[in-house]
């Protein structure tokens, strides 16, 4: 499959593929061009080679002490309600980490985040960048049992639920953070600002600066399919984040 061909398929799965011309869609020999004004499209990043799982010693172990502690975990009332806990799905080892906002109905049952529509939306979007959760990207959420109804997270079920996803962000060490949805960003950023405010703009997390990009939730997004192109110029930007990332620290010790 051709460039053309790839960069078509991407933009087609998540929905914003209305000004591509439809002779680079058909696969036909004219290149791809955006009218003006219209985001450049770059080739999707080379899939990243699996590296070796982690040394099955402290670090492992520590690794299935904290999903165990996830799976157990009776900090908040969600524990009554829930079907199980969910961990977070990915190499633990990746250099991109994806933060959402809580388990639905088909995650709580499934032990699996971002399943389902939102979930296929995510991959696809992952996808155009040259990210996969099989592959080079840990995939969690802010909480990590469901709320009924799917409601959004209280303050207490937040604040006792973070020391786990720090926890997690600390071992796996990513390069960047993509915060999907504004739960996921306000609690990661301890703020209150609105969604729009917060995309288009380098946070940073925790004690190491790790960049934080912030996007729009796949849910969202399959809810008000107008705002997919703004999601696709935010994933542009956090990949070319991600690109500074490797020209400033190209090895930070933590991976071979």
């Amino acid at each position: 499959m051709s460039g053309p061909e790839r960069r078509a398929q991407y933009l087609q799965a998540i929905g914003i593929d209305l000004w591509l011309p439809r002779a680079a869609v058909l696969g036909a020999a004219a290149p791809l061009e955006a009218p003006s004004g219209a985001p450049q499209v770059p080739e999707p990043a080379p899939a990243v080679q699996v590296p070796a799982p982690p040394d099955r010693g402290a670090e492992a172990r520590d690794w299935e002490q904290l999903r165990a502690q996830v799976l157990t975990c009776t900090r908040c009332a969600l524990h009554e309600s829930r079907t199980q806990a969910v961990f977070g799905v990915g190499n633990p080892r990746a250099e991109w980490m994806v933060i959402g906002e809580a388990p639905g109905a088909e995650e709580d049952r499934r032990g699996e985040p971002f399943v389902g529509r939102a979930g296929q939306l995510l991959d696809a979007m992952l996808r155009a960048i040259g990210l996969s959760r099989a592959t080079n990207v840990f995939i969690a959420n802010i909480l990590k049992c469901r709320p009924p109804g799917n409601r959004d997270p209280r303050p207490e079920e937040a604040a006792a639920c973070l020391s786990y996803l720090h926890r997690q962000i600390a071992f796996v060490r990513p390069r960047v953070l993509l915060a999907v949805g504004r739960i996921a960003a306000q609690n990661l950023l301890a703020t209150d600002a609105p969604l729009g405010r917060l995309r288009g703009r380098v946070h940073h997390f925790g004690e190491r600066n790790v960049p934080l990009v912030v996007t729009y939730h796949p849910a969202y997004l399959l809810r008000s399919p107008a705002d997919k192109r703004k999601a696709w110029e935010d994933l542009q930007f956090a990949r070319s984040v991600f690109a500074q990332t490797l020209n400033a620290e190209p090895n930070d010790g933590h991976r071979p």
